[in-house]
Parts: structure tokens; sequence; C-alpha cells
């Protein structure tokens, strides 16, 4: 675990690329190792058919097919993939672990030449209704914590997948696949085989080979797996991005947008109109706000990017939506203009117990698509798509005695809390900072929680408070999100 937390050190910080330490907004182009050029031919086709149209990409450089389907692109011997962005009314191809498949490995001959096809199936819809499932720090760490995710998330996403069938369905692996041990992925693949959708996957920090010396070679296990670092796809409408914000340099990482990614976000983000809807996924948050929380000036470099304005300029003329993991916390944040959605983890706090830090069930992300209207919820594992809050008892908060508190982990400014006191309305909850009771019980003490000491209840945004009147024997929590969704708990308190 130690080696994975942001080191403060001095000899930290002397690894660091200069011009960073100078500036973190400053471009940062990651060093390559000596290339010869190479050019790839291909087409992207269906039934025998060319696609016109269809973003090709080496990583650096954008291209888009011909009339004929056809393409040419120029790269080099050290650039490991081609690949496209699927088009929004074909199928997502997969590998025969169920992840996505929607690039080819770049074999060039002795003359510097390569050919590639991509061959796609048009699906029968034009696909503007669809929906994703969002798996944020499945992070498992050793066999026990693989079984724990195949005995509980497999089959609750499972049921999951059911109740969205028949519509179009894919997965994200949101980063923090592994917990380090990097022998372990094929049982994250096993997993998402047997869900029987195309999974997606987001390099996370504790994806990386950290034997690497530099960030370039930090990625090379996570490739062979799953394929390119960053890429893009649609279905219908929506246009996908995955980014890699991890930037590794031989003793840590920060969340940073090197120059060459962002430079092909600008080239991949220029065929899509403005106004679009666009869902960006990255591993670190654009920003989280724990530093603000607990009472920090300015956000960690480890927790947030550090050059997201780079990021929420390119995104500016879209309908953008960032979706991250990382913290083991869930969180909506409002930021240069767009909307971030962190998610709490599917490991809660690193499987010790059945929440994260800041009470948030163990769980993942469940969106649904029709045509440019995105709704999502919060599916905790083990319990029905409407369990959206626990409400704890007056007193449970020792700095509120007198008061009920919701914790209420999906809740953004646009939801509307109010309680009842035997039937009557009294009036809204008051959101304030504070500490999840249960997560307060569970995870304080030297020894606790018993598998990882190391956590500690988080200080969260996402508490509602109340003052109970005395006498009053049933307290109803009323909780309507900005979709119109209404969920409703109850306790005895009389």
């Amino acid at each position: 675990m130690n080696r994975r937390h942001f080191l403060k050190s001095s000899a930290f910080l002397s690894a660091l690329p200069y011009s960073l330490l100078k500036d973190p907004y400053a471009p940062y182009v990651r060093p390559r190792p000596f290339s010869t050029p190479v050019r790839v031919r291909g087409a992207v086709q269906s039934s025998g058919q060319g696609l016109i149209d269809v973003a090709v990409t080496d990583g650096i450089n954008v291209t888009r097919t011909a009339t004929d389907g056809t393409f040419e692109l120029i790269t080099d011997s050290a650039t490991p993939f081609v690949y496209i962005t699927t088009p929004g009314s074909y199928e997502i191809g997969r590998n025969d672990t169920g992840t996505a498949r929607f690039y080819q490995p770049i074999s060039a001959n002795g003359e510097g030449e390569a050919e590639a096809v991509f061959e796609l199936q048009q699906r029968p819809d034009r696909n503007t209704n669809h929906a994703f499932l969002v798996w944020a720090d499945t992070q498992t760490q050793n066999q026990f914590e693989t079984g724990l995710l195949h005995e509980q998330t497999v089959p609750d996403a499972l049921k999951m997948v059911q109740e969205l069938g028949g519509q179009d369905l894919f997965g994200v692996g949101c980063g923090d696949i592994m917990f380090d041990d990097l022998s372990l992925f094929p049982e994250y693949e096993r997993a998402v085989q047997l869900l029987d959708i195309p999974f997606f996957q987001v390099v996370g920090n504790h994806d990386l080979d950290m034997d690497s010396a530099t960030d370039g070679g930090s990625t090379q296990t996570f490739m062979r797996h799953f394929g390119p670092r960053y890429y893009s796809f649609d279905r219908g409408i929506v246009h996908y991005v995955v980014l890699d914000d991890v930037l590794w340099h031989s003793r840590g990482y920060i969340g940073y947008l090197d120059d060459v990614q962002l430079n092909w976000l600008a080239q991949d983000l220029s065929g899509i109109e403005p106004g679009r809807p666009v869902v960006v996924f990255a591993h670190i948050p654009g920003l989280s706000t724990q530093y603000s929380r607990n009472g920090e000036s300015s956000a960690n470099i480890s927790t947030s990017i550090t050059n997201r304005d780079r990021l929420y300029q390119l995104l500016e003329p879209y309908q953008a939506h960032l979706i991250s993991g990382h913290t083991h916390e869930n969180e909506h944040v409002f930021e240069g203009g767009i909307h971030e959605h962190i998610h709490g983890a599917v490991c809660g706090a690193w499987w010790s117990g059945p929440i994260c830090s800041d009470g948030t069930p163990n769980g993942y992300g469940v969106y649904e698509v029709r045509g440019e209207e995105i709704t999502w919820q919060y599916k905790s594992t083990g319990y029905d798509r409407s369990y959206q809050m626990r409400v704890y008892d007056p007193g449970a908060d020792s700095t509120a005695p007198d008061e009920i508190v919701a914790n209420i982990w999906d809740a953004d400014p646009n939801w509307e809390i109010a309680w009842f006191e035997d039937g009557i309305r009294k009036g809204l909850m008051s959101n304030r900072l504070g500490k999840d009771p249960m997560s307060v019980r569970m995870h304080t003490g030297p020894n606790a929680p018993e598998r990882r000491t190391w956590v500690e209840p988080g200080i969260t945004n996402h508490l509602f408070y109340a003052p109970v009147s005395p006498g009053a024997k049933e307290i109803r929590v009323v909780a309507t999100d900005r979709f119109d969704r209404t969920y409703v708990t109850a306790i005895q308190t009389g």
C-alpha cells in the first residue's frame, strides 16, 4: 500500500519532470524510445462493404476512412496498436476474455509496412438507447479478494444486466482493477466474461508495472491484457472517451494528462459536433474535493488531475460528463463546465467490509441513455436499486445529539431531501460535512477494520441532518433525485 501513496520526500520530487515541478500545467511529452517509420494500410468494413469516415488512430494521429473504407496511417515501430472509434450503430468487438476489442497490434514487415482490417457487425437498431455499468476500484489483491468479487459483485451485476436486458450494454472497469498483483488480471477477465457484455478498461495507479523507471514502461502488462491506454468509441449519439491520467515517474504517480494524449484528444473531438453528449472515463478524478473537506488549501496532485483545465477546455463545447474513481468515495463535482461523477468502490474500503470510508456501500454505477439524456444511479452490491440512503437515529452522530442524520451517497445539489414526523412534513434537511456513523463505528481504532487497519472514516459532503421533535415516533426521510425518482426510508424513534 505505501508504495502506491504519493511520496512527499525530496527524493520523490527530484524524480518528477522539471517542467511539471515548475508549472503543473506545462505540456509534458512522454519520452519515446528509438523507432523507425511504419506505414499502416487497411480498411474498416461490414459484410464486405467499406465504412466511410470511421476514425482510425495510433494514439498520436487520427485519420478517417475513405469512401471505400480504406485508410493509411504513418506511425513508427514504437507504437503498439492501431485502433478505431467503433461507430455508434455497430457491435463492440470482444476478446475471448470478454473485454472490448477495437484494436490490432502493429506488426510491420522488413520494409516498414503493416496491414490492419477491422470487420464490424451492424446492429439491427440505431442504438440511441443503451446502458452501461461502471466498476470503479475492483482492486483485488489476492485470491481471497478475487473470491469476494466473484461471490458478491458478479452475481449482483448479472442481475443488473438481466434487468437492463434488451438494449445495448457495455461495462467499464474504471481503474485500479488490481491491487498491485497484476498476475490476477485473468481473475478480473473471468468476472467480466461471465457478464457477457463487452468491458472497456481504464488504467489505474494500482494497475502499473511499478518496477518500470518510466511512465511508458509502467503500462506494458495492462496493454498486453486490454490494449491501448486511451481511446474512444460511440454508442448511439454519445461519444465516449477513455483516458490515462496516471503519470508514473519511477517512485510514485501524479494525476496528469500528457501532451501527446491531449493532442490526440483534440483530434478525436474535432470530429464530434458541438453540443453532443461526451462521456469521459478516467481513474484519478479531475477534481476531488477531499482536500477542502479536510481543511487543506489546494487539491492533492495524486487525487486530482493537475492540468485539468486543459481537459475542461477541450470538453467545453459538449454536454460533458467525467466519470472517475480512485478515492473510494461517492461524490458529484461541478467544475470547468462539466459534471464529474466520482464513484464509490466495488471493493468499498479495500474489501474490509460492506462500505467505503464515507459510508457509501460497496457498489458500482448504472447509467442509462435515451438519445441525448443520460440518467444514473449508484447500485449498492446486494441491494435493490431503490436503496439510496441510510438513516440514523438521533445522536448517532455525536456532534449532533438531537438530530437524525441521513447518508444519501449519490445526492447532488438537484436532489430534494425532506423529513416527516408521524406523517407530517417538517421541512428540508440540512446538508453538512461530517462522518458517517457506521464508518466511524467500523473504521475507528488501531485494530479496525480487521483486514485494513489503516482505513479511517472520511469527512463526506453527502450527509443530511434534521432536528427531531420530542415525542415523535416515526421519522421518514424522503429523497427525490434530479430525475424525479423518490426514495423513502423510515425509522422508529418512539
